[in-house]
């Protein structure tokens, strides 16, 4: 009979092992090539953006040449700005850490939760853009399947990415460089064949410019320019990726990022402008079932080669797949983000400690699979509708843009040193920051109505949710607090002979007790890090009674700990066993919020290990002491509870193998 872990098994694969050098292989990447593995999220937006920006300009196609120009100028800006959080983050600093840093934490929730937000709506924008570009080359009969092949294909990166696959450079370079080498060479080749009509564009288009505003005014035509060119806004994504990542750089890691970021927004910029300035030399107009992109290459492709009809087709295929691939990656991006930003938040206990979790897979299996359901139920929502989904894209990336810039102003306002000058670098963050801040205030007033309230829900939802449990966990924290402080004086008012000889003999034990748990974690894995707030929950030894396992598990990676310890430890060594420390009232079973928040992997430690691993601890040597508790035993012949857990975990360290019937007080063994 086929188990539910026999088909996790085959759908997400076998448990990886976290001290393989493989595991922990690190990257460091030159400028070039972090520009290819950085850069597909930042130039797959080409793909959508402009078109996006054009089509908003409806009939008044010829103002296409302002938000080309302003494009091009609005990622050169955000790319300076952004240098500067290389410069004050060289180990990376993503949207959450900036403004948690730089502002405060709770302005770092708001990021963290736009950042959430924003990376479920790159994997839902990409994917439908994917599907859009590969579409246009079908007839309008099969345009009712995209939404299932939308679907199917979130499923896809979903499942791969809990098997831990990540597109290595090998598979991702081809891809890049395919897709800026054939869109490159159709922008040139677009814009030269009108080459004599550029020199009359930009007179041409004043003259239209003020004709239309002698029809219908002046502040009608810069409400329409703003409109388009805040509809534009998700052209910009993906620029933040190389201060996300500055960890993975080559030293010097500032100048690195630095270089990086300048290929990045010369390709965008790049691809961006030219693709708006061919929609306005070819005088493209949008066609049903097909992207603009299709369009446009499509007919300078025909003009390239007008009798070669099969050329031209098979050369639009391999541009359009080029364009759905690096969309492919660019969602790929998304449940690589995600996650990570996730596990921040969960560190400070923004989310469930849950999504700070590596799998058997050594993958954060809990952010992905979030990432992934909320994808599915974007495009459910939207119908896959790219229209109304860069409306919502563009309103989260210019929150994290906007929080970003803020905390560079706030930084370079505070900031005095002599030493080092601080007025052009403030003045560059003031700039972008009024540009980032008018963009997300413009997209919030054009397109409210028209989705811009739902992001806005969902955002705050997901803010009001994080002050939730961040209060939950505060108030858990106070209870084990207060909880251990009265154990302690109960203890030592009620047992003073404790404080003597025998109570030094059980004191001794349970350190050694203890000492011997802590080298079984490999501390090479931070995840499986024993910290030092933690450790009084496994000194103190189970009492009588406490023979059932408790109802909350405590805060450890129990599980990934003890696919660990078989590897971590030398042959013939003992694992000794692990009891968390049992909490009456702040884990009580049934408290609302308990189960969902709090980590239950413990209790599921022997379900989890094969029986060969089940070993006890080892019996720590004699000394002294065990010699004065055995006389202590001698002149109480009824027996001391302190003696009995003594003899009993004598007892359990010298049994090997799982026991029978119900848990001992020795709890699960690890």
């Amino acid at each position: 009979m086929i188990t539910a872990r026999q088909v996790k098994t085959f759908i997400v694969g076998r448990a990886k092992d976290a001290l393989a050098p493989e595991a922990r292989r690190h990257m460091v990447l030159a400028a070039f090539l972090a520009w290819i593995g950085l850069g597909a999220d930042g130039l797959s937006s080409a793909n959508y953006g402009p078109e996006e920006a054009f089509v908003a300009l409806g009939a008044h196609g010829h103002l296409a040449l302002y938000i080309a120009v302003a494009t091009a100028l609005t990622v050169f800006l955000i790319a300076l700005a952004y240098n500067q959080v290389i410069e004050l983050f060289p180990s990376g600093g993503g949207g959450y850490k900036v403004a948690t840093v730089l502002i405060g934490p709770y302005a770092g929730l708001v990021g963290g939760a736009a950042l959430i937000v924003d990376y479920v709506l790159t994997i839902a924008i990409s994917i439908a853009s994917g599907v859009d570009a590969l579409f246009s080359l079908l007839p309008l009969d099969y345009q009712a399947a995209k939404l299932p092949v939308e679907l199917a294909v979130t499923v896809v990166l979903l499942v791969l990415n809990l098997r831990g696959v990540k597109e290595p450079l090998r598979i991702l370079i081809p891809i890049f460089l395919g897709f800026v080498i054939s869109h490159g060479a159709l922008i040139v080749y677009g814009i030269a064949v009108h080459a004599p009509l550029v020199p009359a564009l930009a007179p041409s288009t004043l003259a239209e410019t003020r004709s239309l505003a002698g029809d219908i005014g002046w502040l009608a035509v810069v409400s329409l320019l703003l409109r388009a060119y805040s509809l534009g806004g998700g052209t910009y994504t993906g620029i933040e990726a190389v201060s996300n990542n500055v960890n993975i750089l080559k030293e010097p890691r500032v100048q690195t990022g630095r270089l990086t970021m300048f290929y990045m927004a010369l390709s965008l910029s790049f691809m961006a402008g030219g693709l708006l300035l061919l929609y306005l030399l070819w005088g493209t107009r949008p066609q049903p079932g097909q992207t603009l992109n299709a369009v446009v290459f499509a007919q300078i492709l025909h003009a390239l080669a007008p009798d070669a009809v099969h050329f031209c087709r098979v050369a639009l295929l391999v541009v359009l797949v080029f364009a759905a691939a690096i969309l492919f990656v660019a969602a790929n991006t998304g449940f690589l983000g995600g996650p990570a930003v996730l596990a921040n938040m969960a560190a400070d206990r923004w989310v469930p400690h849950q999504f700070s979790n590596l799998s058997n897979r050594l993958v954060t299996q809990n952010g992905i699979i979030l990432m992934g359901a909320a994808a599915i139920a974007t495009l459910l929502a939207t119908a896959g509708q790219v229209s109304m989904l860069v409306v919502l894209y563009s309103i989260n990336v210019f929150i994290t843009f906007t929080l970003c810039l803020l905390g560079l102003c706030i930084y370079w306002a505070r900031r005095h040193d002599p030493t080092r000058p601080r007025f052009g670098r403030l003045a560059l963050a003031v700039i972008a920051f009024v540009v980032a801040a008018g963009i997300l205030g413009v997209t919030i007033v054009e397109k409210f109505t028209e989705g811009g309230w739902l992001t806005l829900m969902v955002t705050s939802g997901v803010i009001v949710l994080g002050i939730v449990i961040q209060r939950h966990y505060a108030y858990t924290a106070r209870e084990l607090d207060a909880e251990r402080q009265a154990e302690d004086r109960d203890r030592l008012r009620s047992r003073p002979a404790d404080r003597g000889l025998h109570g030094r003999a059980l004191a001794r034990h349970r350190h050694a007790h203890a000492a011997v748990a802590a080298p079984a974690v490999p501390q090479s894995v931070p995840q499986f890090r024993v910290r030092q707030r933690r450790r009084d929950r496994f000194r103190k030894l189970p009492r009588r009674g406490d023979a059932e396992p408790p109802a909350q598990g405590s805060r450890t990676h129990a599980q990934p700990l003890c696919r660990l310890l078989p590897a971590a430890r030398p042959a013939g060594d003992r694992v000794p066993g692990l009891w968390p420390r049992r909490g009456r009232r702040a884990h009580q079973a049934g408290r609302r919020g308990d189960r969902a928040l709090s980590q239950q992997r413990v209790l599921r430690l022997e379900a989890d290990l094969p029986a060969r691993d089940l070993v006890r601890a080892p019996a720590p040597q004699r000394h002294r002491a065990d010699h004065a508790a055995g006389a202590a035993q001698a002149r109480h012949p009824d027996g001391h509870p302190a003696d009995e857990r003594v003899r009993a975990l004598r007892r359990a360290a010298t049994t090997a193998g799982r026991p029978a019937g119900r848990r001992t007080t020795s709890g699960p063994a690890c």
